[in-house]
């Protein structure tokens, strides 16, 4: 006899995900019970150089559209290669922004790449034992960018809200 549990932790996963790309879509920077906000406010006054302020709105539209498109992907075992690759994306479109920002919100940045580190490995363990819990802790992962990238993002007030919204 069959089980269809597979499916079943699909259509969970499948809610996980839905649910976290609103919140990756929302546009307003809600701050995380973690309490980054203050060193959040306290670094994104050294953000603020005004030649490099285009740059640095633009690369991190670019890592914040990276994130988004990553919170698209359907968490499943066959998706592992789509999802490295959205993983190798955002990677690059961070290290783009940590290039611009010039040493400035290195908490922030270094918080977006320890999240990003983490869906790696949660990656990993999904094409290695894929299950329901292993696809719930990539699920979980990508919030964790998703809310790392939002707290970075809400940093540079020199974008203003059109780094925060999303263009999608």
């Amino acid at each position: 006899m069959a089980v269809l549990r597979p499916d079943g932790w699909r259509v969970v996963v499948a809610a996980l995900v839905a649910g976290l790309s609103l919140a990756a879509c929302g546009s307003s920077a809600t701050s995380s019970p973690s309490g980054s906000a203050s060193s959040s406010a306290s670094a994104s006054a050294s953000a603020s150089s005004p030649g490099a302020s285009s740059a640095v709105c633009q690369a991190a539209t670019d890592l914040r559209d990276s994130v988004v498109a990553l919170t698209h992907i359907k968490i499943q075992p066959g998706a592992v290669n789509q999802l490295n690759a959205g993983l190798a994306d955002a990677e690059s479109k961070l290290s783009a922004l940590t290039a611009q920002l010039h040493d400035s919100l290195q908490a922030q940045t270094s918080s977006v790449k320890s999240a990003l580190d983490a869906v790696k490995t949660a990656v990993s363990n999904l094409g290695a034992q894929p299950s329901a819990s292993t696809a719930t802790a990539v699920a979980t992962a990508i919030g964790g960018v998703t809310t790392a990238v939002r707290n970075l993002v809400a940093a540079l007030p020199q974008c203003g809200s059109a780094s925060a919204s999303p263009s999608s």
